[in-house]
């Protein structure tokens, strides 16, 4: 798995990078991650990058365009699943975990499917100087759709990561007419089918100008991340 920049940095505002979707293509095809400034939340799927942005739309990316943070893996397919109804993305997360119990690798997941339910944000494009991760997650906004055709994209990272990418699951959506999408934050699925591709290596690249230090480790800021990745504000999603 390629990665550009750490989570740790995002979580401190690090939202420039040098890294062209161009170049990012040359390491994968199918991954999760964000534009320049923060602008929008990237989908690489089949071959395509594609940006869901804060007013709901869906376009693809330039390859001209940076990356201050990406995650990518060459799609194959080392296994799958069928799965039937789920009503959470928890739920989801532990049927996967019954078939290809967590252990050191890091698993590529794609899910394809029948949703009765998504929950999806994005969040506006920053401008310098730039505020902290957690206080843009403020300025988030909310999608709520029923009955929707799509694709999850997401990874399964191991505890060997923490500071670098998110332990656990984290989980971005396509709907499969490339309109709506988002970083996922709750879905119930109807029916569909789980993809798998394990990756035992991770090659993190730190964007030129931004100073290399190990990144935190601790639980608390952990739990910084879990709650900026998996809780919706109480506001009422569009």
């Amino acid at each position: 798995m390629f990665q550009a920049s750490s989570i740790a940095a995002l979580l401190d505002g690090a939202y420039e990078g040098d890294l062209t979707f161009g170049e990012l293509a040359m390491h994968g095809d199918f991954g999760i991650g964000t534009l320049q400034g923060l602008d929008g939340e990237m989908i690489a799927l089949d071959g395509g990058f594609f940006v869901a942005r804060v007013d709901g739309r869906v376009s693809t990316v330039p390859p001209d365009t940076h990356t201050p943070f990406a995650v990518v893996i060459p799609w194959r397919e080392d296994d799958g699943m069928t799965l039937g109804a789920l009503p959470r993305l928890q739920a989801l997360g532990a049927a996967i975990d019954r078939a290809i119990p967590p252990d050191g690798n890091i698993l590529a997941v794609r899910v394809d499917g029948r949703f009765a339910r998504v929950q999806a944000r994005s969040v506006p494009k920053q401008s310098p100087p730039y505020v902290p991760l957690a206080d843009v997650a403020a300025q988030q906004v909310i999608f709520e759709w029923h009955d929707l055709d799509a694709t999850l994209v997401g990874f399964r990272c191991p505890a060997s990561v923490q500071g670098y990418d998110l332990v656990g699951y984290h989980w971005h959506v396509l709907s499969d007419d490339r309109t709506r999408g988002g970083h996922l934050l709750d879905c119930a699925l109807t029916h569909g089918r789980a993809a798998f591709n394990r990756a035992d290596a991770l090659h993190v690249e730190i964007p030129r100008g931004l100073a290399w230090r190990e990144p935190d480790r601790s639980a608390a800021r952990e739990a910084v991340l879990k709650k900026l990745e998996s809780q919706p504000t109480p506001d009422r999603p569009r």
